[in-house]
């Protein structure tokens, strides 16, 4: 119970990876603010099961691309909680296309989710832990930020902006004892890949030397480190979790 007493918020916490990194948190002790936009029962279930392992959950409908509901969910932690000792950048978004057939909407669609949304709602966050001179800011990327993939132009744009974000802010707060991390996943067990065909499977097989797609809890545990005083001296790096798919 390394992070007794303390609060975190996680965006998107309602399922996949989000939640996986909303229930270890709460294992490990910390109370949970869990975002949604709109799967209320999904976040009523989460928050549930975060109150069976004995911790406080706040479920909140929140989209961190509007300056005021990013304020404001920050706002309801701190009215809740009294401080924000870690925040999770977890929400995202896909619309895969090639570029040529890529519309605006679609574009602007991911990058205002995945991007802008890390911006307004770390800047609000980033008060109360200047305030306290303490804080865990961990943003999940992915593995395709790094490397690129066709046909994700804007969601690989929008990945690999959270980690040059993250980088300069670490730069900024370090002195004020905060630190700025990033997790890289690779493929994970998620809706999104239970849709897949057993041909589409294998081909990612063949890319990752570890022969195998990760559960959402192998990645949260690289949350859950990074969150954890284990890592107070970790700042501006960007963790991958991918099987050595991109070695």
């Amino acid at each position: 119970m390394h992070l007794l007493g303390q609060s975190a918020i996680v965006t998107g916490g309602s399922r996949g990876i989000g939640k996986a990194i909303a229930l270890r948190l709460a294992a490990d002790g910390a109370d949970i603010v869990l975002s949604y936009i709109s799967n209320e029962a999904a976040a009523l279930e989460t928050a549930r099961e975060i109150e069976l392992l004995g911790r406080k959950a706040l479920p909140i409908k929140a989209d961190a691309t509007i300056a005021a509901d990013a304020n404001g969910l920050v706002e309801k932690a701190l009215s809740a909680f009294g401080k924000i000792d870690i925040l999770i950048n977890n929400a995202g978004v896909t619309k895969d296309t090639l570029l040529m057939r890529m519309s605006e909407e679609d574009w602007d669609l991911v990058l205002d989710t995945n991007l802008k949304g890390v911006f307004l709602l770390t800047k609000a966050a980033i008060r109360p832990m200047m305030s306290a001179k303490r804080g865990k800011i961990i943003t999940i990327s992915s593995v395709v930020g790094l490397v690129g993939n066709p046909g994700q132009a804007n969601y690989c744009a929008s990945k690999a902006g959270v980690i040059g974000f993250s980088k300069s802010l670490a730069k900024e707060v370090g002195s004020r004892g905060i630190t700025v991390n990033v997790v890289a996943p690779g493929y994970i067990e998620t809706d999104m890949t239970e849709k897949l065909n057993e041909a589409q499977r294998k081909a990612i097989m063949d890319m990752i030397p570890l022969k195998r797609i990760a559960k959402p809890q192998e990645v949260a545990g690289v949350v859950a480190f990074l969150a954890s005083s284990d890592a107070d001296y970790i700042t501006g790096e960007v963790i991958k979790v991918d099987g050595g798919m991109a070695i």
